[in-house]
């Protein structure tokens, strides 16, 4: 197997197409301790994994080196997936889960081979330590492997220092199509010099990379669980009156918490359940309300809702022309790929894989039909239309749909107001006691909680 070519154009190629997918699929991804990663040098990027594919996609994106990135050897032989990979230089990792008795352990000893090799010329490599994929926000335990390529190939070379980096990945909503966020969090390189030879290296290297990755993601029972966890951080916020934090400090605030949450049940599980279900109760309300935390304190009048008409409706009335010919462009696409994905068996962690990849067939095949449907219909004239109005009414469209669908959660909203007008101030008040009680709960705790803004 041959490594990719820094910079080389089938690399870079891929890299540009992964980095304008995700761009496209996600309404925002965050990199944080980018400062961590060495210009050059062999290193190890290994990551938690809970998005599938994605999880490499975006490694491959926002690493500002080329990465020899470890997959799961059924995936070479995608007819989709697979090419990608090959023009990467990835790895394939042949677990005995997909071989059962027909393992050849000979296939993992190239790996570790490649992998050296790779390291011993000061390449980056990246890989998922935990070997399986799963949506839950719950790191699994460790297999050795990580550790064991980077002693094999620190002991291939004597003198040779390969960089370890923990990077975390935190998803919010990842399958939902310019709703789903990530962070990418990247931690301290983890110390591996004082690794001694007849201690089990690969154990004490695996145990503190868990704890590495530990301290980069939030752990949470299950994404329900973390969602309330999201909700009680606000709340606890507004209580303390502290300004929002970056994402990076808001990880760091709801690992705290999710610890005194664990030590609460032990302690006082009656009033922690309580609160909890307060919780729930509140948020399914307000979630059905239409009513987010912004819109809580906020007043009608004629004056502000005369604005908004007028501001929004005039907005939406104007771009609507363009907007339709991108929606009218781009409907066959959209619609073959949400059919080809409700076809496809997949997990939840695989939806945004699955998106993806329906995309990146559905999208051309349709875009050749219409194209030559345009040319059948108008000659070369219509054609050359048709190719200059793709991209720019589609992407118009999408900008115009998220302008459309916030104008219809604010009516949403406004009408919810004018059938109930005391439920703002009502759920203003719940959300005012569940703050109050959260301040007494945690006293119960023995962490020491700490408000968002510290």
């Amino acid at each position: 197997m041959t490594a990719p070519r820094e910079g080389g154009t089938g690399y870079r190629l891929v890299r540009a197409l992964t980095r304008w997918l995700l761009k496209l699929f996600y309404a925002h991804i965050e990199v944080v301790g980018s400062e961590h990663v060495p210009a050059a040098g062999s290193l190890i990027i290994a990551a938690n994994h809970h998005n599938s594919i994605v999880d490499a996609m975006i490694l491959l994106a926002v690493m500002p080196r080329p990465l020899r990135v470890l997959a799961n050897a059924p995936l070479f032989r995608h007819p989709l997936i697979g090419p990608f990979l090959r023009l990467i230089g990835a790895l394939p990792v042949h677990r005995r889960k997909e071989a059962g008795n027909d393992a050849d352990p000979s296939r993992n000893t190239d790996l570790f081979a490649a992998t050296t090799a790779a390291l011993r010329g000061g390449g980056a490599i990246a890989i998922f330590p935990e070997g399986v994929t799963q949506p839950e926000p719950a790191l699994q335990t460790l297999r050795t492997g990580t550790a064991r390529m980077l002693l094999d190939a620190e002991n291939a070379a004597p003198g040779l220092h390969v960089t370890l980096l923990p990077v975390g990945l935190v998803f919010d909503r990842p399958g939902t199509f310019r709703s789903g966020r990530a962070l990418v969090l990247i931690g301290a390189p983890i110390a591996t010099s004082d690794l001694s030879a007849g201690a089990a290296p690969a154990r004490v290297l695996t145990d503190r990379l868990t704890a590495a990755l530990r301290g980069q993601i939030i752990e949470a029972d299950d994404r329900h669980t973390l969602r309330l966890l999201e909700l009680v951080e606000a709340l606890w916020r507004e209580a303390d009156g502290a300004p929002k934090q970056t994402n990076a400090a808001r990880v760091g605030w709801l690992q705290r918490a999710m610890k005194t949450y664990r030590s609460l049940l032990d302690r006082a599980p009656e009033e922690t359940v309580a609160f909890r279900r307060e919780l729930e109760g509140y948020d399914a309300e307000s979630e059905k309300a239409g009513l987010a935390a912004q819109r809580l304190s906020r007043t009608y009048t004629f004056g502000t809702v005369a604005r908004f008409v007028l501001g929004e409706g005039l907005s939406l009335l104007v771009g609507a022309p363009l907007a339709l010919c991108g929606i009218v462009l781009h409907i066959l696409p959209y619609q073959l790929t949400a059919a080809a994905v409700r076809l496809i068996p997949h997990t939840d962690e695989e939806e945004a894989t699955d998106k993806i990849a329906a995309g990146i067939v559905m999208y051309p095949v349709a875009w050749l039909a219409e194209g030559w449907i345009a040319f059948a219909l108008g000659g070369k004239l219509a054609l050359v239309v048709f190719l200059a109005a793709l991209l720019p009414t589609g992407f118009f469209a999408l900008a115009w749909h998220e302008r459309f669908d916030h104008a219809t959660q604010e009516a949403r909203a406004f009408g919810r107001f004018l059938r109930d007008r005391d439920l703002p101030r009502r759920l203003c008040r719940q959300r005012e006691a569940l703050a109050a009680e959260l301040v007494k709960l945690v006293r119960l705790a023995p962490e020491a909680w700490e408000s968002p803004a510290r």
